[in-house]
């Protein structure tokens, strides 16, 4: 009677971490939480930032660095974007599987190719990437490049889940090329559209509509407007041509109302990545929204 309890407990050990078994996964940006979740919604997922903060600009918050600590995966943009914060992480967590060079880190930004590489950049350009311009997660040909990418280190990393991620990425892909046919067909109706930016945050939807940014409110990458461009901008020849003023959510929008108010074109303060709400829950959603309202702005101009 008692070896077979001994054995009992056993094969209880052995088998229940098996069952249980789910990724920890860290997530930079919002966006890489819901694609992580879409592949693999029983996985433990910590989500860094939200819609509200600039990507470029966060604490190494000691809870931060616990979520490193247990993470397996961290799936991040790259291309500098958290280069401010994110190697700070890494080394307080001492989590060797996450480290650079290891499985256990996974860069977006490494996986298609970047619009904008610099050669050289110095600091005299303001928060210029060499890599190229980070937000790539807004393009809809570049997504599902990176979708398979991480499905793929999410299953090496988890191969008895392989099956499982796999089928939860073609599904994924599946529901992406629908929306992208629909994007396809707005995008019909918004190109050759024009509009004042701030940063680059929308730049390779916008590309991908049609739309272009013909001023932006930044004097410089990363540098908050000033006055004194402000004074530029207003006196741009484009402006009239510009259909409306687009800012991010985590950016202030002081000056884009002052410029509507000077110029009469409206403003729309939009997320740049998902929310968790509708309606801009996942990152399909986003773009659907995104691109609805740059619709509205160009039947109210």
């Amino acid at each position: 009677m008692v070896s077979r309890t001994l054995f009992a407990g056993l094969v209880l050990a052995l088998v229940t971490p098996v069952a249980q078994a789910s990724l920890n996964v860290f997530a930079c940006e919002p966006e890489w939480g819901d694609l992580a979740r879409s592949l693999a919604p029983e996985a433990d997922i910590t989500v860094a930032t939200t819609a509200w903060q600039d990507p470029h600009y966060v604490e190494a918050r000691p809870s931060l660095i616990a979520a490193v600590r247990r993470a397996d995966l961290v799936v991040c943009t790259g291309a500098s974007l958290e280069v401010g914060w994110l190697p700070a992480l890494l080394q307080k967590s001492a989590n060797r599987e996450v480290q650079e060079g290891e499985p256990g880190l996974f860069y977006a930004a490494e996986q298609v190719p970047l619009h904008q590489p610099h050669d050289h950049v110095d600091r005299s350009m303001g928060d210029v990437h060499p890599e190229g311009d980070p937000h790539v997660h807004l393009d809809p040909e570049a997504m599902p490049v990176i979708a398979e990418a991480l499905a793929s280190r999410m299953g090496q990393l988890a191969p008895e889940s392989t099956s499982d991620i796999q089928r939860r990425y073609l599904s994924w892909r599946v529901d992406w090329n629908l929306r992208r046919d629909q994007w396809r067909e707005a995008a019909q109706r918004l190109e050759g559209r024009e509009l004042v930016v701030q940063h680059t945050s929308f730049n390779y939807l916008l590309r991908w509509l049609g739309v272009e940014p013909v001023i932006d409110l930044e004097p410089k990458p990363g540098l908050p407007p000033s006055a004194s461009h402000l004074s530029k901008v207003l006196a741009n020849d484009r402006l009239d041509q510009a259909d409306g003023i687009l800012v991010a959510t985590y950016q202030d929008d002081r000056p884009a109302q002052w410029l509507s108010k000077q110029s009469a074109l409206p403003v729309l303060v939009l997320p740049a990545t998902v929310t968790g709400e509708a309606p801009t829950q996942t990152l399909p959603d986003l773009i659907d929204h995104i691109i609805r309202q740059l619709g509205n702005l160009s039947n109210d101009t």
